[in-house]
C-alpha cells in the first residue's frame, strides 16, 4: 500500500469518527429510552458507554472507533450503531462508506410511485428523446421525441425493454447489431439485479427470460457484468431509416432504482473510444 493510500484509509476513519460523534452528540437521551439520571448532565446527546450498550458492543471498542484507531469493523456491529443513534438512509449509506463495509440489511423498499411525477417532468422537459425505466427495466415515461424514436418498441406493447428486446421480433430488425446490444444489456441486468438480491419481482422477470428465451438464456449462463454506460447506439427505423444517436444514462439520486436515458445527436461529445459498430 502506498502513502497516498494510507493516508486516504487514515482520513476515512478519522471523519468516521468525528460522524458517530457528531451523531451521537445531536441524538436526543429521550429518543433513545434512556432516563436521565442527572438533571446536570454534562455530555450533550448520549454518553460513549450508552451507544456501545445500546448497541451490543464493547465500550472501549466504540470510543476508539470515535478516536479513529486502526481496527476490525464488523458490517453486523456497525449496523446496529446505525439503528441505535438513527441513521437516516443517507446517514447509514455514509457510515457504510467510511467504513469501506457493505450494509448487511437489504435496500429499503422503495414506492416506486413515490418519484415519478418528478421526473416524468424531467423526461418531458428533454429536448432530446427520454426515457425513464425502473428497477425490472420497464418503461415509466418517454417523450415525444423518444416515442417518434422507438415507435417499434411502442407499438409492441411491452413496456419492459428486456422482453421487448427478446420476445418481440421487431426488436432484431430495429436495433442494429442487436446480439452485441443484447449481450451488453443482459451484462448490465446482472449487475444492477445483484443490488437487489430479494426482490421477487426480478427474481420472476429473470426466470422467464431464461425460460422463454434461448438468447437470453446463453446470454446469462456467461455471467458477464456491465455498468450501464453510454455510447453510440444504431437502429434501423421503419421511417427513419438509420439513426445513429448517442446514450447517456443517468441515475435520479432521488429514486436511484430508476435509470433516465438520453439519447443525444451522433457526435455531441462522444470520442470515438465510446463508439461501437
Amino acid at each position: 500500500m502506498n502513502t497516498s493510500s494510507l493516508e486516504t484509509a487514515d482520513d476515512a476513519r478519522h471523519l468516521l469518527g468525528r460522524f458517530l460523534r457528531a451523531r451521537r452528540e445531536a441524538m436526543p437521551v429521550s429518543a433513545a429510552g434512556i432516563s436521565a439520571l442527572s438533571a446536570r448532565r454534562r455530555t450533550p446527546g448520549l454518553r460513549r458507554e450508552e451507544v456501545a450498550q445500546l448497541a451490543a458492543i464493547s465500550a472501549a471498542w466504540y470510543t476508539w472507533l470515535e478516536q479513529g484507531r486502526e481496527m476490525s469493523l464488523s458490517a453486523s456491529a456497525l449496523a446496529r450503531l446505525a439503528e441505535v443513534l438513527r441513521l437516516s438512509a443517507a446517514e447509514r449509506g455514509y457510515l457504510f462508506e467510511l467504513a469501506r463495509r457493505r450494509d448487511p440489511a437489504p435496500p429499503a423498499a422503495v414506492d416506486d410511485n413515490a418519484a415519478v411525477p418528478a421526473l416524468r417532468a424531467a423526461v418531458q422537459a428533454m429536448p432530446m428523446p427520454a426515457y425513464l425505466l425502473d428497477r425490472t427495466w420497464r418503461l415509466r415515461a418517454w417523450n415525444a421525441s423518444a416515442a417518434e424514436l422507438f415507435a417499434p418498441w411502442l407499438a409492441s406493447g411491452e413496456p419492459c425493454l428486456l422482453r421487448y428486446v427478446f420476445f418481440d421480433p421487431s426488436a432484431r430488425s430495429f436495433i442494429r447489431y442487436w446480439d452485441e446490444r443484447a449481450g451488453r444489456l443482459v451484462a448490465e441486468f446482472r449487475a444492477d439485479s445483484a443490488l437487489y438480491p430479494n426482490d421477487a419481482a426480478l427474481a420472476c422477470l429473470i426466470a422467464e427470460l431464461q425460460r422463454d428465451s434461448t438468447a437470453f438464456a446463453d446470454f446469462w449462463s456467461r455471467h458477464s457484468v456491465l455498468a450501464r454506460e453510454g455510447g453510440q447506439r444504431a437502429f434501423d427505423h421503419p421511417k427513419q431509416g438509420f439513426v445513429l444517436r448517442n446514450q447517456i444514462t443517468l441515475v435520479p439520486s432521488c429514486s436511484p432504482d430508476h435509470k433516465l436515458v438520453l439519447l443525444l445527436p451522433a457526435g455531441d461529445g462522444f470520442s470515438a473510444e465510446h463508439q461501437q459498430p
